[in-house]
This record gives C-alpha cells, sequence and structure tokens, in this order.
C-alpha cells in the first residue's frame, strides 16, 4: 500500500486557493501534521496551460511541480461554467477578460455578457478537479472532481473568497459565495467537495 505522504507542493501560484488548500488540509486529522509547501517557496513559474479540459490542465500543474521540486504535488484546476454560455468560460475563467486580468476584470466581463438575461437562464456550477501525483513520471494519478451549483447574480455581493464568489449565489444558504464563512465555504464549495474526495483515497 501507497504511504501517506507527510510532504507535499500545491500546484499552484493563485493565492487564494493555496489560502484554502492549506486551511482545509491543517484542519483535516489525517493530514493535520502534513508540511504543505506552495510551489512559490521554489520561485516557480506557473506551468503552460495548453489542455481543454480541466483534467488536462491539473495534470500537466502537477507534474511541472513534481519534476522541478522532487516533492509529491497537488494540483487543482477549476473553473465556472455557465449554463447560458455553453459552459464558458470554463478553463478559461482565471483568464476570461485577457491575460494578467484581475478577478475584478473577469467579473465584469462575465456581467456584460449576462447583461439583460434574466434569472432563470443564469445557472452557473463551479468545477474543481483535483489530481494527487507521486512523482513526475506518475502513471496513475489520483483525481477527484467537484462541483457546486448555483446562479449568477446582476452584481457583486460580499467582500470574501475570491474570483467569481461574489456573483456566485448559493440558494441554501441565501447569500453569495463571498458571503459565506470560510468553514462554511469549505463544507459547500466545488473545491471542498474535491478535497474531500482526495483525503478519503490517501488516507485510506
Amino acid at each position: 500500500m501507497q504511504k501517506t505522504p507527510n510532504e507535499v507542493v500545491l500546484a499552484t501560484g493563485n493565492a487564494g486557493k493555496v489560502n484554502e488548500l492549506q486551511a482545509m488540509l491543517r484542519e483535516h486529522p489525517e493530514t493535520a501534521n502534513w508540511q504543505v509547501h506552495p510551489q512559490s517557496q521554489w520561485q516557480l513559474s506557473d506551468a503552460d496551460e495548453t489542455g481543454l479540459a480541466f483534467v488536462e490542465n491539473a495534470i500537466i500543474k502537477a507534474r511541472h511541480a513534481c519534476r522541478h521540486t522532487g516533492l509529491p504535488a497537488i494540483a487543482d484546476d477549476s473553473g465556472l461554467a455557465v449554463d447560458y454560455l455553453d459552459g464558458a468560460p470554463g478553463v478559461f475563467s482565471a483568464r476570461y477578460a485577457g491575460e494578467n486580468c484581475s478577478d475584478q476584470d473577469n467579473i465584469d466581463k462575465l456581467l456584460t455578457a449576462l447583461r439583460d438575461v434574466p434569472d432563470k437562464q443564469r445557472g452557473a456550477t463551479f468545477h474543481c478537479v483535483l489530481v494527487y501525483l507521486r512523482h513526475a513520471a506518475d502513471p496513475t494519478p489520483l483525481i477527484c472532481h467537484g462541483q457546486w451549483s448555483g446562479r449568477l447574480l446582476h452584481e457583486p455581493r460580499g467582500d470574501g473568497g475570491f474570483g467569481y464568489d461574489p456573483i456566485f449565489w448559493v440558494d441554501t444558504e441565501q447569500c453569495s459565495a463571498a458571503e459565506l464563512p470560510r468553514s462554511r465555504k469549505q463544507q459547500l464549495s466545488h473545491r471542498g467537495k474535491a478535497l474531500s474526495q482526495l483525503l478519503s483515497q490517501l488516507t485510506k
């Protein structure tokens, strides 16, 4: 049986993702003592995300981090799929408004694309694919997929979270994702669900 790792690199340069993943790993009893390193610790640049699906990009990022650090890696690729836009922005969510754009730039572009679209047609789903690689040549990565469905608001609400959280309405909570307490967001979110699946596999 594969030995449970106690040191891992997070293959992302996104500070919001690093903070969420580190917090979740620390709070899980099976991984509370892990040494969790962001790839920025090695001044490692982001991998080129050339895949057309979340799982492709997650594997690309995990292999990149393993190769340059020598550690097992957890990589996240996630994004927002909007029903009215046939799944866009999808894998391009982080750069929807262009390279080096801000979260607000992406939100502004999405709200413009959905201008005058009624609430019933504003359904959207967050997707997160988490991949764990033991080493760069690992032929059998662990792959987990979490989803979180809601609808998009007409204007931002709340100042928590990151990305599209301020315009993602969570019907069961009657608030936006940016208004949720961090612990509650971890329970509900696509990333929290994917990480729970991954931890279950890693700590069996």
